[in-house]
C-alpha cells in the first residue's frame, strides 16, 4: 500500500497543475486568446498560431526552454535548440530568403520614389530608439526595441540577437510580430485620420511594365550598394536578394519553390514556436516587457503616421498623382500593410486599384529595415 501511495504521490507531484503559478495561468489565456485571433479572425495565422502554441507549452513546462546548462543531464529542452538558432541569426536570415523568393520588386523597380516612402515610414524606428532611451533602457536594448516600430519580427530578432540583448528578445519579438498580425486593426484608424476623403480616392496611373532584365539586375545591384556600404545588413539584405534573384532568374525553379515554399515554412515553425517559448510568465510578465510592448505600439503608430504624411507631401508635389494611403505601406509588414492600403482606399472609391502602388513601399520598407538595423551593428560596432 505505501508503495502504491507513494508512486500516486510522485504521479501527482510531476503534474503542472502543482507547480501552475498565477503568471503562468494568465500567459496560458494570453495564448489562447492568439490563437483564437489567429484561427478565428485569421490574423496572420503563419505567425500567430506556432508563436502563441510554444507560449501554451512553455507555460505549462517550464523545461521545454531549458538550457544545456541548467539541464541535470546536460541536454536542454527541444525548443531551447530552435531558440539557439535564433540568438545565431540563422532563423531571421532564412525567414528573408523565402520573403525574397515571395515577393515581386516590380512595383519599386516601376517606381523608384516609392523607396521615399518606405524610408519615411521608418521613421517610427528611430522614435521608439529615443523612447526607450528615455525610459531607461540602455543604448543598445533601446537599438533591439526600436525595430518594433518597422513590424518586422526577424530583423528585430535578428538585431536583437546580435546586440547581445537576448534577455529581451522575447518579448521584442511577440510584440513585432503581435503587431505586424494586428495592422489591419491598427492601421486604417491612423491612415483615415490623416486623409481626407477627397485624398483617399486619387487614382494612380498605371505603373510601366518593368523588364526581366530589370528584374534580375534589381538584387544583384541592391546587394552590391547597400552590403558595401553597411556590410552588417548582408545576413538579411543578402538573403532577401538572394531569394528574389532565384525568382526572377528563372532558371532555378527549384530553388526558388523550396525556398518560398518547404524551407519558408519549416523556418516559420521552428521560429514561431522558440518564440513564444519565451515567454515564461517569469521572463515575460514584468515592467519592461510592458514598457516594450508600449512602445512597439507607439512606434508602429509613428511609423504608419510619417508614411502617410510623406505620402500627403509627395501628394501636393506631384499635383495630385499620389494617393497618401500608400504610405502607410511603407512598415515592413509584406503584404499585409499593402493589402490594408487597397482595402481602405476601395472604401472610399470601390474602382481604386492602390494594392501594386502600395506593394513598392511595402517591400522598400524591408530593406529599409534591415538597413535600419545594419546601421544600428555599424554604431555599436557589431559586426
Amino acid at each position: 500500500m505505501d508503495y502504491i501511495m507513494n508512486t500516486l504521490g510522485n504521479l501527482v507531484q510531476q503534474t503542472a497543475f502543482l507547480n501552475l503559478s498565477i503568471g503562468n495561468v494568465v500567459m496560458i489565456g494570453v495564448a489562447c486568446l492568439f490563437l483564437y485571433l489567429a484561427i478565428r479572425h485569421e490574423f496572420e495565422p503563419l505567425l500567430l498560431v506556432p508563436i502563441a502554441f510554444g507560449m501554451l507549452l512553455v507555460n505549462i513546462f517550464p523545461g521545454i526552454m531549458t538550457s544545456t546548462h541548467d539541464s541535470e543531464n546536460g541536454v536542454g529542452g527541444l525548443l531551447y535548440y530552435f531558440y539557439l538558432l535564433d540568438e545565431w541569426a540563422i532563423l531571421p536570415s532564412l525567414i528573408f530568403l523565402g520573403v525574397g523568393a515571395m515577393t515581386d520588386f516590380r512595383p519599386l523597380i516601376a517606381n523608384p520614389k516609392s523607396f521615399l516612402l518606405g524610408a519615411a515610414a521608418q521613421f517610427g524606428i528611430f522614435s521608439a530608439y529615443l523612447g526607450a532611451m528615455a525610459l531607461g533602457f540602455s543604448d543598445k536594448a533601446a537599438a533591439a526595441i526600436s525595430i518594433i516600430g518597422g513590424a518586422d519580427g526577424p530583423t528585430s530578432i535578428f538585431l536583437a540577437g546580435k546586440l547581445g540583448q537576448t534577455d529581451i528578445m522575447g518579448p521584442i519579438a511577440v510584440a513585432a510580430y503581435s503587431y505586424m498580425s494586428l495592422v489591419p486593426i491598427i492601421q486604417p484608424p491612423i491612415m483615415k485620420l490623416l486623409t481626407t476623403k477627397k485624398e483617399r480616392e486619387i487614382k494612380m496611373e498605371q505603373l510601366r511594365p518593368v523588364t526581366k532584365l530589370e528584374a534580375i539586375l534589381f538584387p544583384i545591384i541592391v546587394t552590391i550598394v547597400v552590403c558595401t556600404i553597411l556590410p552588417t545588413t548582408a545576413p538579411l539584405v543578402g538573403m532577401l536578394m538572394l531569394g528574389n534573384l532565384f525568382k526572377e532568374s528563372g532558371v532555378v525553379r527549384q530553388l526558388t519553390e523550396t525556398a518560398s515554399n518547404a524551407l519558408m515554412y519549416i523556418v516559420v515553425i521552428l521560429l514561431g514556436t522558440s518564440v513564444g517559448a519565451t515567454t515564461s510568465a517569469e521572463a515575460f510578465l514584468n515592467w519592461d516587457t510592458i514598457k516594450i510592448v508600449v512602445l512597439g505600439l507607439v512606434a508602429f503608430a509613428f511609423g504608419t503616421a510619417a508614411g502617410v504624411l510623406f505620402g500627403k507631401l509627395m501628394c501636393l508635389a506631384t499635383g495630385g498623382k499620389v494617393n497618401p494611403l500608400i504610405g502607410s505601406a511603407g512598415v515592413s509588414a509584406v503584404p499585409m500593410a499593402a493589402r490594408v492600403s487597397q482595402k481602405v482606399g476601395a472604401e472610399a472609391d470601390p474602382t481604386n486599384f492602390l494594392l501594386m502602388h502600395a506593394m513598392g513601399p511595402n517591400v522598400a520598407g524591408v530593406i529599409g529595415t534591415a538597413v535600419a538595423a545594419g546601421t544600428f551593428m555599424a554604431i555599436f560596432g557589431v559586426k
